[in-house]
C-alpha cells in the first residue's frame, strides 16, 4: 500500500485549513496592516490631542471607543497603536528568525563540538522565562522600543536556532544530501541551497506564531514602561494609562485590550492554517 496520502486526504486537510488562513489573514493583513499604514485615514481625531471639555467621556457616537483623562479619543489611539505594535511585532522578531535560522543550519550541518557548545548555550538561556531575561536586559540598557528590539534579539534568536538545528540534522541523514556530498558540492551551496530551503519551513510557521508573542511582549513591557515611551500610542501604554479607572473609565484600557487579543488571535490563526496547508502540501 503506497504511504502517500491520496488527493482527497490533502484536499480534506487544505479544506480544514483554510478557515483559519482565511480568519488570520484577513485580521492580519486586512484590518491591522492597512491601520498600521494608513493610520491617519481612519482616526477621527488627533490621537495625541487634548480636550479638556471631552476628559472620561464614555463611548457614545462622537466618541465610539470614549475619551481618557486628557480628554483625548480612545479609537484614534488604539488606531495609531497599530504602527507601533506592528513594527514590534515584525522587528522583534525578523532580527532573530535570520540569526537563528543561519546559526540553527551551521550547527545542525557540522555537528560535534558546535553543537555540544550550541546545546550548552540554549541550557543557559532556557533556564531562565523569557520574560525574566527580556526585562532584565532592557533594565540595564533603559527603557525604549530600540533597547526591548535588542533584548529580544539576545535571547530569541536561540529558539529558531534550536528549532533550525534539529531539522537540518534530519534532513542530513537523507538521500539528497549524500547525493550532494557525492557531486563535490561545497558546504555553503549544500547548507544554503539544498538543505536550509528544506528544513525552514517549522521556523517560518513559528515565526508568523511569535510575531503573536512579540506583540504580547511588547505591550506587557509599555505597561511597565519599559516599552514604549508617553505619550507615543501604544496598546500597553494606553491600558497602564487607564489602570488606575478601570471602576470608572473601563473603556479607556478595555479596547487596547481587545486590539491586543484580536491581533494576536490573527497571526496564531494564520500560523496555525499555515503549518496545516504547508503540512498537506508534503
Amino acid at each position: 500500500m503506497s504511504a502517500i496520502a491520496p488527493p482527497t486526504v490533502l484536499q480534506a486537510d487544505r479544506r480544514r485549513a483554510l478557515p483559519g488562513t482565511l480568519v488570520g489573514a484577513v485580521v492580519v493583513l486586512g484590518a491591522s496592516l492597512i491601520l498600521a499604514f494608513f493610520p491617519g485615514v481612519f482616526s477621527p481625531f488627533d490621537p495625541t490631542a487634548f480636550d479638556y471639555g471631552a476628559i472620561m467621556q464614555a463611548p457614545s457616537a462622537a466618541h465610539p471607543f470614549g475619551t481618557d483623562n486628557f480628554g483625548r479619543d480612545v479609537l484614534s489611539r488604539v488606531i495609531h497603536a497599530y504602527r507601533v505594535d506592528m513594527q514590534i511585532a515584525v522587528f522583534a522578531t525578523t532580527g532573530p528568525f535570520i540569526f537563528g535560522t543561519i546559526i540553527g543550519a551551521l550547527v545542525g550541518y557540522v555537528g560535534g563540538w558546535t553543537e555540544a557548545l550550541f546545546g550548552r548555550v540554549v541550557d543557559a538561556v532556557i533556564t531562565f522565562p523569557f520574560l525574566v531575561l527580556v526585562i532584565a536586559i532592557v533594565s540595564v540598557l533603559g527603557p525604549g522600543l530600540g533597547n526591548m528590539y535588542i533584548a529580544v534579539g539576545v535571547v530569541g534568536w536561540v529558539f529558531y536556532a534550536r528549532l533550525l538545528a534539529g531539522e537540518v540534522k534530519i534532513q542530513c541523514r537523507l538521500d539528497y544530501a549524500d547525493a550532494a556530498r557525492a557531486m563535490g558540492y561545497n558546504h555553503t551551496r549544500i547548507i544554503f541551497r539544498h538543505l536550509l530551503p528544506n528544513a525552514i519551513t517549522p521556523a517560518v510557521v513559528y515565526w508568523m506564531t511569535d510575531m503573536a508573542l512579540a506583540i504580547l511582549l511588547g505591550s506587557s513591557l509599555g505597561y511597565l514602561g519599559l516599552g514604549a515611551q508617553p505619550p507615543a500610542a501604544e496598546w500597553g501604554v494606553l491600558i497602564a494609562d487607564g489602570k488606575n479607572f478601570m471602576t470608572t473609565a473601563w473603556w479607556v484600557s478595555v479596547f487596547p485590550g481587545i486590539a491586543i487579543v484580536v491581533t494576536g488571535l490573527g497571526f496564531s490563526l494564520a500560523g496555525d492554517g499555515l503549518a496545516e496547508l504547508l503540512r498537506a502540501n508534503r
